[in-house]
């Protein structure tokens, strides 16, 4: 009887240790698959970022292409235009100098180089956009942006030596479409008004990089405020000028008294061309100065903002222009 109360205990023993092992067994076998399952729900929202970022990728891809047609177009209508402006028999300069000399009609000439300069313009963005997606090196990037900002002192360029045949095309801005156009100033874009969209989109920024563009920011709206201040006065002693002449011209010195005002007049206009300069001059020093301000990264995402924003401006015009007419 006391051979089988032991025996009897050993057995129990047994069964508590193999329903142990077996619990244990359970419990380890149920958190592999919670390992496993929360690997798996890794793993599906690492594929599902990735087809997002793919999605958005092809998007970006899509309109960009739809950009550069759209651009193309553009051009070969502006290119027939000249074509067809020679053969009515008025001559632009395509020497092949490099120094694109206008004649005739320089503002067909420099729409036709502005379509190709803004052409570039939008793949050299592009390429920069790829690159801080993909997050290249320093070196990489400084490389790009340096390119961006030559292309924008080619710019520049061109509009100094379109005003030299018709300044005011140039400072009308009919080269740009009709949004862009409300935000004109002298033939261009405002240097104060841009830094101020662009310091939101630039942070984090050091103090001394704040006060940096905070006080360029104040030093262009200077500037610009001297330059209109010199417009007015020139629109003011013009219209005097003219005002003068008014009146009868039919006797001999009526008829010099006029030429000799118109000359005035004449002379007067001659400095639009000036003041067009000095403002882009004061658009290409800004730049500049706040690439200087600004690391490589931060110049990469300053250049894109301002591309982002003309952009949307001319993405305006065109559901504008295509909107239902009543």
């Amino acid at each position: 009887m006391k051979h089988f109360s032991i025996f009897t205990g050993q057995i129990t023993l047994l069964l508590q240790f193999e329903m142990g092992t077996s619990n244990a067994l359970l419990v380890s076998d149920s958190s592999d698959r919670s390992k496993d399952k929360t690997s798996d729900q890794k793993t599906l929202r690492r594929l599902a970022q990735n087809r997002e970022a793919a999605r958005k990728s092809r998007l970006r891809k899509k309109a960009y292409v739809q950009q550069l047609e759209s651009s193309r177009v553009k051009l070969t209508q502006l290119e027939q235009e000249l074509q067809r402006a020679r053969h009515q028999g008025i001559f632009i300069s395509s020497s092949g100098d490099q120094s694109h000399s206008l004649s005739g009609n320089g503002a067909l000439a420099f729409d036709v180089e502005y379509a190709r300069w803004l052409e570039e313009h939008n793949r050299q963005v592009n390429e920069l956009r790829t690159a801080v997606n993909s997050h290249a090196s320093d070196n990489e990037l400084r490389v790009i942006v340096d390119g961006v900002m030559a292309h924008y002192v080619e710019i520049f360029r061109l509009k100094g030596n379109a005003a030299k045949t018709d300044v005011f095309h140039m400072l009308s801005g009919m080269w740009k479409t009709p949004a862009e156009r409300c935000f004109l100033w002298l033939g261009g874009f405002r240097s104060s008004e841009l830094l101020k969209l662009l310091i939101n989109q630039l942070e984090p920024l050091t103090e001394q990089q704040l006060m940096g563009i905070c006080k360029l920011q104040q030093s262009s709206q200077q500037a610009e405020d001297a330059l209109s201040q010199g417009m007015e006065a020139l629109q003011q002693s013009l219209a005097e000028t003219l005002a003068g002449s008014l009146g009868p011209s039919s006797s001999s010195g009526n008829v010099a008294n006029y030429m000799g005002q118109m000359a005035m007049a004449m002379g007067k206009l001659g400095s639009l061309e000036g003041f067009l300069r000095q403002a882009d001059n004061l658009r290409q020093q800004t730049l500049q100065q706040m690439h200087t301000i600004l690391s490589t990264r931060q110049s990469a995402r300053a250049l894109l903002a301002i591309n982002d924003y003309f952009s949307r401006l001319r993405a305006l015009s065109s559901l504008w222009l295509a909107r239902p007419k009543e």
